[in-house]
C-alpha cells in the first residue's frame, strides 16, 4: 500500500474490531481475522481520536496537545500508527475530495 496522505485526508477506525482496556493500553481484535493486536497508551488515545472521522492534522494536533513531543517525531509516529491501522483493516483512510 502507498502511504502518502495529506493533512486533510480523514481517518476513521473500522466497525471490523473490538477493543478493550489492556493495562495502560488497548487490545485490539480485528473480528475478520481474529488477529490481536496492542496499543500503547498513546496508541489508545489515538484509537480514541478516530472513532468519529479525523483529518491526519487533527490527530496529530490532539497528540500534540496532550504529550510532550517534537513535531516531527510525532509526525512520523502518528502516521506510522494509522499507516499501520490501516494496512491491518482497522481504520480506513479518506482522500480529501477536491471540487
Amino acid at each position: 500500500m502507498h502511504w502518502n496522505p495529506s493533512d486533510h485526508d480523514r481517518v476513521v477506525a473500522t466497525s471490523e474490531a473490538v477493543a478493550c482496556e489492556f493495562g495502560a493500553g488497548l487490545a485490539l481484535l480485528h473480528l475478520k481475522s481474529n488477529v490481536y493486536y496492542s496499543l500503547n497508551s498513546v496508541g489508545a488515545f489515538i484509537w480514541e481520536q478516530i472513532q468519529e472521522p479525523r483529518s491526519v492534522l487533527d490527530v496529530r494536533s490532539a497528540v500534540l496537545a496532550r504529550y510532550n513531543v517534537d513535531e516531527e517525531r510525532c509526525k512520523a509516529d502518528v502516521e506510522g500508527l494509522l499507516m499501520g491501522l490501516t494496512e491491518a483493516g482497522l481504520a480506513r483512510l479518506h482522500s480529501e475530495e477536491l471540487v
